[in-house]
C-alpha cells in the first residue's frame, strides 16, 4: 500500500458507515482484499474504503453477497460486462452525456464509460446514479445526481474523483437525514405520542414535519452556494481572474 490514507478495521468501518463484524464477513466471504499487515495490525487504504462502501449500497439493493463476489470478482479481471452476465454486446441507446431520466443505456456502454474507474459501473450504480433495467440495460435514477455527476465531467474532473464526491455527498446528506429525523422525533411525534389525536393535533404533527422536512434542504443549499463563494473569493489571483473574465 503506497501512500494515501490508512485505516485500521475500526477506523475503516467508521468511515464507510458500516460496522467491524460486516468488514470481517466481507473477508470471509472473499469480497474485500486483505489489509497490509504490519506487526499485528492491518492497515486499509483508499480502495478497500470505496469496495467497503461499494458492497454496502449493492447490499441495500438486494443484491447478495455471492453475486457481488461474481461481478467484483470479473470486473477485478477487466471481464467484459456482456461475458459476466452471460449475454452478448448490444447496440449502444445512447451515452451518459446525453441520457435524459429514465431513457435506456445499453449496459455494456455504461461499463465502458466507467472503465477507467475500478469497480465503475458498480460504484456508479451503488451511488443510485444509474439502475438495471434488465441484464443488458441501465436507466438513469436520480436526476439531480446525474446533473451533478455531468457539470463535474464539463468541468474536466475525472470520474473517479466524481464518484469520490459522490460518495461524500452521500454521507454528508445521510448524516444531515439522521439529525433532521431526530428533530422530528423530538418535537413533532414525542408532542402527538402523549397527545389525545384530535385533528387538531394531526394538523399540527403534519405542519411540523412538512417545516421541519424542508428547512435542511433551503438551509444547506444557501449555505454551501455562499461559504463556496467566500472561499473562492480568498483565493486573490483566482478571484482577480474570474473578474477580469
Amino acid at each position: 500500500m503506497v501512500g494515501g490514507a490508512e485505516y485500521t478495521i475500526d477506523e475503516l468501518a467508521r468511515a464507510a458507515g458500516t460496522t467491524v463484524r460486516s468488514v470481517r464477513v466481507y473477508h470471509e466471504r472473499g469480497v474485500l482484499p486483505p489489509p497490509d499487515v504490519r506487526g499485528r495490525t492491518g492497515y486499509y487504504g483508499e480502495e478497500h474504503l470505496n469496495r467497503v462502501r461499494t458492497i454496502s449500497r449493492l447490499l441495500d439493493r438486494g443484491i447478495k453477497l455471492n453475486g457481488i463476489k461474481e461481478l467484483l470478482a470479473a470486473w477485478d479481471r477487466g471481464d467484459d460486462l456482456g461475458d459476466v452476465l452471460g449475454v452478448p454486446d448490444v447496440e449502444v441507446v445512447t451515452t451518459p452525456g446525453s441520457t435524459a431520466t429514465g431513457e435506456l443505456i445499453a449496459a455494456v456502454d455504461l461499463e465502458h464509460c466507467f472503465a477507467d474507474v475500478p469497480n465503475g459501473l458498480a460504484r456508479v450504480v451503488a451511488c443510485g446514479i444509474y439502475e438495471p433495467v434488465d441484464a443488458t440495460t441501465y436507466r438513469v435514477a436520480d436526476a439531480e445526481r446525474f446533473a451533478f455527476l455531468q457539470r463535474l465531467a464539463a468541468a474536466g474532473v475525472p470520474n473517479g474523483e466524481i464518484l469520490q464526491e459522490l460518495d461524500r455527498l452521500t454521507l454528508d446528506s445521510e448524516r444531515i437525514a439522521r439529525r433532521v429525523s431526530d428533530l422530528v422525533q423530538k418535537y413533532a411525534w414525542e408532542p402527538f405520542s402523549v397527545s389525545e389525536r384530535t385533528p387538531t393535533d394531526i394538523a399540527e404533527l403534519v405542519a411540523r414535519v412538512d417545516a421541519l422536512r424542508a428547512a435542511p434542504a433551503r438551509a444547506v443549499g444557501d449555505s454551501v452556494r455562499r461559504l463556496v463563494e467566500r472561499r473562492l473569493e480568498a483565493d486573490e489571483e483566482l478571484a482577480a481572474a474570474l473578474r477580469d473574465a
